[in-house]
């Protein structure tokens, strides 16, 4: 309903540009997958956010809200950079370290907003946006410092092909789009997190913390141990994806950038219902309207800052979703309610007898 809702607003906004909307909605979508080069470019565009989503799905489902995915990104990213641009050793055995990098990195950074609000119950949301400008800061400093490249010091040297998460088969499937093995991660990833959530005494355990702290303690979990855990996590998630980024999608990493996909993370959650399928399907959709509003401002006059208020459309609507669901729901129990109060036999007359 969200999806649906929010690309009616968008079509009334195409309207009022002096657009068909139809015709927008076509090279939309088409831009995004009209050949395997846009759909690779879409599965690449998608794998940030695949990441990024789960992050703060995995967080709400321990009743946090993890603002913090741009700076655990970019922890992530740089943990990975920093040991592509190294080490030098073989392709196979050097993306595992980067791998294992990024998701230490992305989820020590994490951890310590998850710490504060264990220990001193320090709001995640407050700490975690200091942590992304800490990030930020970061590398700012350490990339010129360290691994600058060798024409401009805002960007770092470019990752070399044993580094590099894009390999020679899947580029040339695609068709040269920028796919890279980032997307068999993210599809790993998303298995391992549902399995942890639905099949793990882990899960059922973070899931009791998010429903009800105070049950959960009295049931005797650990709250504040569950609640640091959930956070790093969160953050191993966030920095897994800064990893596909600056060492797949990218071809190295530039300095005083925020990467956006942290806060589209918390629009692919709620789209998604904190489910890591949900999250699956939202990031890929997020993908083809990312990718294609380019064709579509190229074949139309539609600017392409519409499809992102498209998005953003969509993200109300998604936000509002428990309001709708509970009107839905007040609706349907009054209907049963006249259903039974009409099934429900009427009271027997009561007969009298005449006095003689």
């Amino acid at each position: 309903m969200a999806v649906v809702l929010g690309l009616l607003a968008g079509a009334v906004l195409i309207l009022f540009t002096g657009n068909n909307p139809f015709e927008g909605y076509m090279f939309l979508f088409r831009g995004g997958l009209m050949n395997a080069e846009r759909i690779g470019n879409t599965l690449a565009t998608a794998t940030p956010l695949v990441f990024t989503g789960l992050s703060v799905a995995f967080a709400f489902k321990t009743g946090l809200f993890n603002i913090g995915g741009a700076g655990q990104m970019l922890i992530g990213g740089l943990c990975a950079t920093a040991v592509g641009l190294t080490l030098a050793w073989p392709k196979p055995l050097l993306l595992a370290v980067i791998v294992l990098a990024s998701l230490l990195g992305g989820g020590l950074w994490a951890a310590l907003p998850g710490f504060l609000k264990a220990r001193f119950n320090v709001h995640e949301v407050v700490s975690t946006i200091m942590m992304n400008w800490v990030a930020y800061w970061t590398v700012f400093y350490v990339v010129p410092q360290y691994f600058k490249g060798p024409f401009l010091e805002t960007e770092s040297q470019r990752i070399p092909y044993e580094a590099s998460l894009r390999v020679g088969w899947l580029t040339e499937t695609f068709n040269g789009s920028y796919i890279n093995l980032g997307i068999f991660l993210a599809i790993i990833f998303v298995i391992i997190s549902a399995f942890i959530l639905d099949r793990t005494t882990l899960g059922y355990e973070l899931k009791a913390v998010g429903y009800n702290r105070d049950a959960a303690e009295a049931a005797g979990i650990n709250v504040n141990r569950n609640v640091v855990l959930s956070m790093s996590i969160a953050g191993a998630l966030a920095g897994l994806g800064g990893a596909t980024f600056y060492v797949g999608y990218a071809s190295n990493m530039q300095i005083g950038v925020l990467p956006s996909h942290g806060f589209d993370g918390i629009a692919v959650s709620l789209l998604g219902t904190n489910s890591p399928l949900g999250v699956l399907g939202a990031a890929l959709f997020f993908g083809v309207l990312h990718t294609g509003k380019g064709f579509m401002n190229a074949m139309t006059r539609i600017p392409p800052e519409l499809a992102d208020t498209i998005i953003a459309t969509i993200i109300y609507f998604a936000a509002t979703s428990v309001l709708v669901e509970r009107n839905w729901d007040r609706i349907m129990r009054k209907r049963r309610e006249r259903s039974l109060a009409k099934d429900k036999p009427g009271d027997a007359p009561v007969e009298t007898g005449g006095t003689g």
